[in-house]
C-alpha cells in the first residue's frame, strides 16, 4: 500500500495493553500513513490496567511503529493522559524526535492548536480516582464482550453494533458530561485566542466549529482506537476525521483480525486465555 504524506496525525486513547485496544488495525492505518508530526494525545499506554500477563505483540508493534516514525524524522509528541499519568513526573522530557508533554501548542500556517488530553475537567478523574479506575475496568470488559459479539455478527454478515455508544447516547447524565466538557474546553480556547482545541478523553470523536460572545474556536476530539478507530489529520489547512474501514485494506489483513479475534475468544474462559498465553505474551516492564 502507498503510504500518504500528512503533516500532522493526532491519535488518542489508545489504551495499549487491554482487552479493548484494536492495535491490529491501528498498525494497519500507521503503516499506511507517512506523517511529518504525530501527537499521541494522551492513554496510549494503559498503565492504570496493566497486566504483565497481557501486552500482545500487535500492541508491541504499534510501539515499534511510532519509534521507527521518530527514526525517519517525524517529530512525534506523547501528551500524558490519566491512565498514564505516571509518566507526567517525566513531563518535558525530550528523546531525539520524541518529547513527552502534559500539554502542546502548535502553530499551524499562522494559526494556534492548543492540545492537551482533557481529564482536567473529569472529576471523577481527579477527586475520586478509584470509581474511575474501576469504571474503567468495567469498560474494558464491556468492550472485549462487545468485540465479540461483532466478530460473530460479522460471521453472520450482519453490521456491527456498540453497546457503550448506545449507553452514551441514552444516558442523559453521560450525554451532559459530553456537552460540558466541550463547552468548557472551548471557552477557555477562545478566553486564550486559540484558533483550535484538541482533546481526547472522552472517546467522542468531534469536529465543531463553537462561538461565544468574545470569538470562536474550532473543536476537535481524535475519538479512540478501542471503539470508535479514528484520528484527527492536518493537511494544506484543513481538518479531517478518519475513520477506519476494513474495506480500505486486504482481505488477507481482514482475515488476520479474524484469526486474532478467534484466538482472543476461543470459547475458553478469560483466564484461561491469559494463563495459557503467558509465555507467548511480550511484558512491558
Amino acid at each position: 500500500m502507498k503510504k500518504r504524506k500528512v503533516e500532522l496525525v493526532v491519535i488518542s486513547d489508545l489504551h495499549l495493553g487491554t482487552y479493548g485496544c484494536h492495535a491490529l488495525e491501528l498498525n494497519k492505518y500507521l503503516s499506511s500513513i507517512r506523517p511529518k508530526t504525530l501527537v499521541l494525545n494522551g492513554d496510549i499506554i494503559d498503565i492504570w490496567q496493566f497486566r504483565k500477563s497481557y501486552f500482545p505483540k500487535t500492541h508491541l508493534k504499534v510501539i515499534q511503529k511510532i519509534i521507527s516514525f521518530a527514526s525517519k524524522g517525524t517529530k512525534v509528541y506523547y501528551i500524558t493522559g490519566n491512565h498514564d499519568e505516571m509518566l507526567r513526573k517525566f513531563s518535558d522530557m525530550n528523546m531525539g524526535n520524541i518529547s513527552l508533554v502534559d500539554k502542546l501548542v502548535l502553530e499551524l500556517d499562522g494559526k494556534k492548536a492548543w492540545i492537551f488530553h482533557g481529564d482536567i475537567f473529569d472529576a471523577s478523574v481527579n477527586h475520586a480516582k478509584w470509581i474511575a479506575k474501576l469504571g474503567g475496568i468495567g469498560y474494558d470488559y464491556l468492550i472485549l464482550s462487545n468485540r465479540f459479539i461483532n466478530w460473530c455478527l460479522q460471521k453472520i454478515g450482519k453490521e456491527p453494533y456498540s453497546f457503550s455508544k448506545k449507553i452514551k447516547a441514552s444516558v442523559k447524565k453521560a450525554v451532559k458530561h459530553i456537552s460540558d466538557f466541550e463547552e468548557t474546553a472551548t471557552e477557555l480556547a477562545i478566553e486564550n485566542a486559540y484558533d483550535y482545541v484538541l482533546c481526547g478523553h472522552i472517546h467522542e470523536p468531534k469536529i465543531l466549529k463553537k462561538e461565544n460572545k468574545n470569538g470562536s474556536t474550532l473543536y476537535l476530539n481524535s475519538g479512540d482506537w478501542v471503539e470508535n478507530l479514528t484520528a484527527l489529520e492536518y493537511n494544506n489547512k484543513r481538518w479531517k476525521m478518519y475513520r477506519y474501514e476494513a474495506s480500505n485494506f486486504t482481505e488477507e489483513e481482514d482475515e488476520e483480525n479474524l484469526l486474532e479475534m478467534e484466538d482472543l475468544l476461543s470459547g475458553q474462559a478469560l483466564s484461561s486465555f491469559i494463563l495459557e498465553n503467558k509465555k507467548k505474551h511480550l511484558p512491558l516492564l
